[in-house]
């Protein structure tokens, strides 16, 4: 039984902001890839039409190495990658949101997977 609830989230300058829903019941993804690695994601999905863009996508860069089949989104300001956006092997479309950035989140807790990404 999905526990999925509505979160807000965002940039650490505020110029993105956005809103999901998300089940933090399920494992939160703990990828040791190059780039998750390097900047300390801890990811959770949703299908792209259980988010909502609230502000920033002015100042929203896109950053894809690779197969470039993931889109690595940061704030042109600040920095912080907040949630990135690709398709899950179905196709569908979905969003990976970076659980630290959700507001009032406490994270210990959650229930986290590690992944093998540097071997994909």
């Amino acid at each position: 039984m999905s526990e999925s609830k509505r979160y807000e989230g965002g940039c650490h300058c505020g110029l993105v902001r956005y809103d999901v829903s998300l089940d933090l019941s399920q494992p939160l993804v703990s990828c040791n890839c190059s780039i998750c690695l390097k900047t300390g994601m801890l990811l959770g999905f949703a299908p792209a039409e259980q988010f909502n863009l609230q502000k920033g996508a002015e100042h929203i860069t896109d950053y894809q190495f690779g197969k470039k089949s993931i889109h690595h989104l940061f704030c042109d300001t600040c920095g912080v990658r907040s949630f990135g956006k690709g398709t899950m092997p179905d196709g569908k479309e979905m969003r990976a949101i970076n659980v630290r950035c959700l507001d009032g989140i406490e994270l210990d807790g959650l229930p986290v997977m590690k992944v093998d990404g540097k071997n994909f």
